[in-house]
């Protein structure tokens, strides 16, 4: 048996079902002529090889990582120009993997190509995706901008597989290859701050390392001279073993900050080490035992020591940004916020209920606390509209007020305001603090989370995918995002991205499900996603689980009415439906009626029937 290292160029049609379906011989001849025409004369162009073609697409082989990205960025751009030529819209996902095959005549098989067809289904229509491997092959001889995705598990590969986005726009349109001794580093040093271990033997007190992570990176965000991996993209590598080396060179970084926080009483020691992501020795090692009220100081001082070891020169503004005082003073405030935002991230209501309590007492202890105003606002606008808890709405928008007062530049309070506005039937002045608040913090989950629900509610799905989509970027464990993605991609006719986000938030969900068996939300969700991939008996377990935990949460009967509806149990599903639709606001019969998960429903009589009495006048 022959083998050999190879670059592998996986490339198909996106949502090639809708196009065939659409109209199957225009479909057709436009991919016959773009093979014959684009890829077979690019491909051969950059010393590449054709050795499989299915009906909507093909598979090559390159002797050289940077002649198949190269090829790559060609074909999309080529792709691009003949769709605006033409006025169609097809898109093409390429994936890239540099890996061993199996040579058998003039094919090619095993994990190199496996991999390389996986990366292709995590592409962009329109994109490029690419292994660990080949990001390191070309970082020093391709002026290319890669961004993380993280770790992704890939079907019938055991190892996750480190993922790479090619960054098209950053990618110069004609490539002047540098010589082999210069160095194209971009002129910013990289770093990328691991999750900090949490050591203090509680699992529970994880919330609290996971905070001074994220800290840690807003800190070293603010600085220009430093590139800063993004939070969503760490900590895909928390709970897990970690080689510095490997995730160094997986999140092409030059620098890893990495360290542990063991908290005790009124103790805290935290421990740093900031490793040299080529040799894998310390740069810089300290350790901090302090009494817990100096956990601000202590990461003003890492901060500050990492910007000394890497001789990083701060401008006037950065300097006075990272010695700003903190939002909080009060640890004890401080650890009851980090405490309700673990909570409110958990769905369920009755976790909702405790993340507000941990921002109210927040509150108490710092009155001055903007972001625990913010917390308090999301909670009571979740529970006023998603769990029927009597809640005023004025109250709401005042307790936004409140937060915007003490810090008016603070995004989440941005949010929490749309989110109230939403709730209270005013879209326009809602849609305005959604954008305000990404315009002041693009990553914030929340705002990209809310918006999404509110294009969602809106109908325009095009926008709702969007948000969704980024706000399961940001979260690697939020599993809401995904199973909501499948109805809306439904909705725009994207039946290949509705079962992946699927099998995404299924797979999410049991993470959370195996971590907070007592949470229905989960459940509840995982159910849904369940079902949208057919496994009935699965979906029917999980519901029956989500029910027996929270049996009078109106949201997870909603969900698990959802759930009925998909797998053909109409009679069921609207049974449920009656426990939830009388409760229903105007801004839900919104939601409802644009849910595709409820058309099965749409032409049942019973269904007609209930939804005209529940619809507001």
């Amino acid at each position: 048996m022959e083998r050999k290292l190879t670059a592998i160029l996986a490339a198909d049609v996106a949502r090639y079902s809708a196009l065939m379906e659409a109209d199957e011989a225009a479909t057709f001849e436009r991919l016959r002529s773009d093979r014959k025409e684009l890829f077979e004369p690019e491909i051969k162009k950059h010393h590449g090889r054709i050795f499989k073609v299915m009906g909507d697409g093909l598979l090559a082989e390159f002797g050289s990582v940077v002649d198949a990205v190269e090829c790559a960025v060609t074909l999309q751009r080529g792709m691009a120009e003949r769709n605006a030529r033409v006025g169609e819209g097809i898109e093409v996902r390429i994936g890239i993997n540099l890996g061993e095959v199996i040579v058998e005549g003039s094919d090619r098989y095993g994990d190199g190509v496996n991999i390389a067809a996986r990366l292709q289904e995590l592409a962009d229509p329109g994109g490029i995706c690419v292994s660990g491997k080949v990001s390191k092959e070309i970082e020093k001889k391709l002026p290319i901008r890669l961004e993380p995705m993280g770790e992704k598990r890939v079907k019938n590969i055991t190892e996750p597989v480190a993922c790479y986005r090619v960054n098209l726009e950053a990618f110069p349109t004609q490539i002047d290859r540098p010589l082999p001794n210069s160095d194209t580093r971009s002129e910013r040093t990289s770093i990328a701050v691991l999750p900090f271990d949490n050591m203090s033997g509680d699992p529970e007190q994880e919330y609290f390392s996971d905070g001074i992570t994220e800290d840690i990176i807003t800190d070293l965000s603010k600085i220009s001279g430093l590139q800063v991996v993004a939070r969503n993209t760490v900590f895909t590598y928390k709970d897990k073993p970690i080689l510095a080396l490997q995730a160094a060179a997986e999140l092409g970084v030059k620098f890893l900050l990495e360290g542990s926080v063991r908290k005790a009483g009124s103790r805290i020691r935290v421990t740093g080490q900031l490793i040299d992501g080529k040799n894998g020795s310390h740069v810089w090692a300290d350790r901090y035992d302090r009494e817990l009220t100096d956990i601000f100081a202590i990461q003003d001082e890492i901060t500050q020591a990492i910007v000394n070891q890497l001789k990083v020169k701060l401008l006037p503004e950065e300097q006075k940004a990272i010695q700003a005082a903190p939002p909080t003073e009060n640890v004890e405030a401080y650890a009851f916020y980090l405490r309700g935002r673990q909570f409110s991230h958990m769905c369920s209501k009755s976790y909702v209920q405790m993340a507000r309590r941990m921002f109210t007492r927040a509150a108490e202890l710092d009155p001055g606390y903007a972001r625990a105003y913010s917390g308090i606002a999301d909670c009571d606008s979740i529970l006023h509209s998603w769990h029927h808890v009597e809640v005023s709405i004025d109250g709401i928008l005042a307790m936004s007020a409140k937060a915007l007062s003490l810090d008016p530049k603070l995004a989440e309070a941005h949010a929490s305001r749309g989110l109230a506005l939403q709730f209270g039937g005013r879209h326009q002045e809602a849609a305005a603090e959604f954008d305000q608040a990404l315009s002041l913090d693009p990553n914030l989950y929340e705002a990209n989370y809310f918006y999404a629900r509110f294009f969602n509610a809106q109908g325009d799905f095009e926008q709702a995918a969007k948000y969704f989509e980024r706000a399961a970027e940001i979260r690697s464990d939020d599993y809401r995002s995904p199973v909501l993605l499948t109805a809306v991609y439904r909705s725009l006719g994207r039946e290949e991205d509705r079962i992946r986000a699927a099998r995404l938030g299924l797979e999410r969900a049991e993470h959370e499900l195996n971590r907070h068996p007592e949470n229905s939300g989960p459940a509840q969700l995982g159910a849904l996603a369940l079902a949208h991939l057919g496994e009935r008996d699965r979906a029917k377990e999980w519901a029956a689980r989500a029910i027996a935990i929270d049996p009078d949460d109106l949201l997870a009967l909603y969900n698990i009415a959802c759930t009925y509806s998909q797998l053909g149990e109409t009679d069921m599903a609207i049974d449920v439906l009656e426990k939830v639709l009388p409760h229903a606001s105007a801004e839900q019969i919104l939601w409802f009626s644009k849910d595709s998960d409820l058309n099965p429903l749409r032409s049942h009589t019973r269904f007609q029937k209930l939804f005209e009495r529940s619809a507001p006048l």
